[in-house]
């Protein structure tokens, strides 16, 4: 996947097939926007994703948003998904007062040659946001393109929404977070070297400070997987401060895997928070929290224990 970052310059010479949104969280809506334009590549179009950078809400606020997913978080699952150009498209005074028929004319249609266009029905664009799917329509046969409107999936009776999304995870919600976004609502970054508490207490953790920009559930113990060395490894995960022995406040994700003893740190693992257990708590001393963890260790035992007795009668063949 290319990516064109920070420039208004867009060289790019092959016919495009894209789509336009802030894509925070990627889910289910989100996918099936993207899954148009992924499947225009078979007509000989690249798949293309345009973003804003910074994102026009936090640009007209002045005011930073913890993201459902990151920058570099986006741009790894667009790459997995197969997007062959991402175009993250400076956010400033001059490209937002762009007229939004200059935006289609000059953008869309001179610089990604653009022939195939997926939009929202809430897509905005251009000055004052003035742009829409209506203008992407009425300005369609002069550019040479189309247009697919792509309609809101619903769940519940709601729509679907990176709102939706995040209204959920802060409630610690994960199953339905899930649901929404089409995957289990993961956290990544580097494995950074802990205090080596947990290993010391014979229980070792995979560490990650989490980006200041990354939304977070509430803090508390939470089922999970991590992909880490090529494969998922079943695991559970204390997000929070870590009460009974630090009082920097710092944020931190800990993950204890089950049947893995490798060495990864420095690299970039994904941590996918499937269920949340219980809150964060600050006990009265180490052995307590070694209690405590210990508890935690052997109830997720037992839950991917069962996990796999379910997979594996599933599986069975009747006779």
């Amino acid at each position: 996947m290319q990516i064109i970052s920070g420039t208004t310059e867009i060289n790019w010479e092959q016919h495009t097939a894209v789509a336009i949104g802030k894509f925070d969280g990627i889910h289910q809506g989100h996918r099936r926007l993207l899954d148009r334009i992924i499947r225009a590549k078979e007509d000989g179009l690249a798949a293309t994703i345009f973003t804003f950078d910074p994102p026009p809400s936090v640009f007209f606020s002045g005011k930073p948003q913890a993201e459902l997913t990151t920058k570099e978080e986006k741009r790894r699952i667009f790459d997995k998904m197969g997007i062959d150009l991402l175009i993250e498209f400076p956010m400033n005074a001059r490209t937002a007062a762009m007229p939004p028929e200059t935006f289609v004319s000059r953008v869309l249609h001179e610089q990604l040659k653009a022939r195939y266009i997926a939009a929202g029905t809430d897509l905005s664009f251009g000055d004052r946001g003035k742009g829409d799917w209506h203008l992407l329509k009425a300005m369609a046969e002069k550019m040479g393109y189309q247009v697919q409107v792509i309609d809101k999936i619903m769940y519940g009776g709601r729509e679907i929404s990176s709102t939706f999304v995040r209204e959920e995870i802060l409630k610690g919600n994960m199953e339905l977070a899930e649901k929404l976004l089409g995957a289990p609502f993961t956290v990544s970054g580097t494995v950074k070297h802990g205090k080596r508490l947990g290993r010391t207490l014979g229980m070792p953790t995979v560490n990650l400070l989490p980006p200041r920009d990354k939304l977070l559930p509430p803090k508390g113990v939470y089922l999970s997987r991590m992909f880490a060395g090529g494969s998922w490894h079943e695991g559970i995960t204390n997000i929070g401060c870590r009460p009974t022995v630090s009082n920097s406040g710092q944020m931190s994700v800990e993950t204890y895997l089950y049947n893995f003893n490798k060495e990864i740190y420095g690299e970039y693992v994904e941590v996918s928070l499937l269920t949340y257990c219980r809150p964060e708590m600050k006990f009265s001393s180490v052995d307590e929290l070694k209690e405590n963890m210990a508890r935690d260790i052997e109830a997720g035992r037992e839950y991917w224990e069962s996990r796999r007795a379910e997979k594996t009668v599933g599986q069975r063949i009747p006779v």
